[in-house]
């Protein structure tokens, strides 16, 4: 994984991160922080135990009860998107917290987020042909992928 500080992006959205949950009196611990850099600078929407084995490696003593609680946290406030699936294999997405598409590679179970421009508006039309008001949605396409092609 590559460094969070070294893609501005991704420094941005940890201090984003780590900002609300200060707005909201939550401590910031070594533990928790490290869970939030991982998952502002991750673009595989990692599992609860990717994370955990991440953060043991710097705080070995950690508990995974630790990083499911932060993840059930950061859920809470809409600081991290969960991409769940029937067989309970919970994905997080903290770089992107907010709806948008996702492929999903039925295979290795890759995730990406391709940027679909036609589909920037899709909340405002399908309010408008069916009256709903849209409060989220969930959009996956599954395949898969190129290496799994190979």
């Amino acid at each position: 994984m590559d460094n969070v500080l070294t893609h501005p992006e991704n420094n941005s959205r940890l201090e984003q991160m780590v900002s609300r949950l200060k707005e909201q009196n939550f401590r910031i611990t070594p533990q928790r922080l490290e869970v939030l850099k991982i998952l502002a600078s991750s673009s595989d929407h990692p599992t609860v135990e990717q994370i955990y084995a991440k953060v043991q490696r710097i705080f070995p003593t950690t508990s995974i009860a630790t990083v499911y609680k932060t993840v059930a946290l950061l859920r809470e406030i809409g600081e991290i998107l969960e991409l769940g699936f029937p067989d309970g294999s919970n994905r997080y997405d903290g770089s992107k917290p907010f709806p948008h598409p996702h492929v999903i590679c039925t295979k290795c179970r890759k995730i990406l987020d391709p940027d679909l421009t036609s589909l920037r508006d899709v909340n405002q039309e399908v309010s408008q042909r069916t009256g709903f008001r849209i409060t989220t949605h969930r959009l996956d396409f599954f395949g898969v992928c190129g290496e799994c092609q190979e």
